[in-house]
């Protein structure tokens, strides 16, 4: 037999590989997919109804009048001069809807990314440290727990006759972190035991640079998530705050508004236009980011991201067993 029969006969009997770069790529595009929500129904409603309303905050307050004006008449129905009506004082809703988005994103971002920040400082350093350093961490972190966090708002708010919106939110992160941390804790813990993270510290590697090379990648999509659930309790708590009083008593946001209608008894003189737009946004806002945490959760959790295929799975079973009978 030649040399190129038994070329042939070792080319028939080996399988046909792909080039690397095609393997790599298809490997890239599967984690891509595997990480991004972009797919999922509930990642695209909950991005376009953010981003709707972050749209409105920054354009809607160009074209609009001032939201403090009371030169118009007072409580106007809605129009075509005054689109949401205006209040008691003549101030117009639609810009005090637009400029009052701004001041409620505001809070939720600030108070968010502190909530965030001070989670990460008592959640992945008492993962990865451990010992007593652990203890020292998980204790606060349990005490903040116990604590209600609206009565202890109320109280800190209390105390300060002249509130801005940056004070809010201040209040608003130092009190909404606890549960944040305890759920990022308990994943360091449990990510400080791999293989990686072990031969990192064996080849001298930094407790910073393993933290933030090794760990924090791993936590992107829990971060995300724990961020926005503090953005959605940020507008939340503010809102009720400015309901009962005690919010940013210098600044328009939602909850303001909402005060205001109160205190002017919206309700019960029947300007329905007063109320209803900003507890809608708020509503809308709360849902856009809940969909998009969702949509994250199922990208953290396995079975919640392979139970609509399961249970198509177990709807087909069932309907072909049905006809089989």
């Amino acid at each position: 037999m030649s040399d190129t029969d038994n070329t042939l006969l070792i080319t028939r009997d080996q399988p046909m590989t792909q080039p690397a770069s095609t393997v790599s790529l298809a490997t890239q595009r599967g984690r891509r997919r595997r990480i991004l929500p972009t797919s999922s129904s509930k990642f695209i409603i909950g991005a376009t109804l953010v981003l709707a309303i972050v749209l409105f905050a920054i354009i809607a307050p160009i074209f609009s009048q001032n939201p403090r004006s009371t030169d118009n008449a007072a409580l106007q129905p809605p129009s075509a001069e005054h689109w949401l009506g205006t209040t008691k004082l003549g101030n117009d809703m639609f810009a005090q809807l637009a400029i009052g988005a701004q001041g409620s994103l505001l809070v939720g971002v600030v108070a968010g990314g502190i909530a965030i920040v001070l989670s990460l400082l008592f959640g992945v350093l008492a993962g990865y440290l451990g010992g007593w350093r652990e203890d020292v961490l998980a204790l606060l972190t349990n005490v903040m727990i116990v604590i209600p966090g609206l009565p202890l708002v109320m109280v800190i708010a209390s105390f300060v006759p002249q509130r801005s919106w940056q004070l809010v939110a201040f209040v608003l992160g130092i009190t909404s972190w606890a549960g944040a941390a305890y759920v990022l804790r308990l994943q360091t813990r449990s990510l400080r035991t791999r293989d990686y993270v072990y031969a990192s510290k064996v080849a001298g590697e930094r407790s910073f640079r393993v933290i933030l090379v090794e760990i924090m990648p791993n936590l992107l999509p829990l971060l995300t998530a724990q961020f926005l659930f503090a953005i959605i309790f940020a507008i939340l708590g503010e809102a009720g705050l400015s309901y009962l009083g005690l919010g940013p008593n210098s600044s328009i946001t939602w909850g303001t508004i909402l005060n205001d209608a109160q205190s002017g008894q919206a309700l019960g003189r029947g300007a329905w236009w007063w109320f209803v737009p900003p507890g809608v946004m708020i509503a809308v806002l709360g849902a856009g980011l809940a969909l998009i945490n969702f949509a994250i959760d199922e990208v953290i959790n396995p079975k919640l991201r392979n139970a609509p295929d399961a249970a198509r799975r177990v709807r087909k079973a069932a309907k072909t067993k049905g006809v089989a009978a």
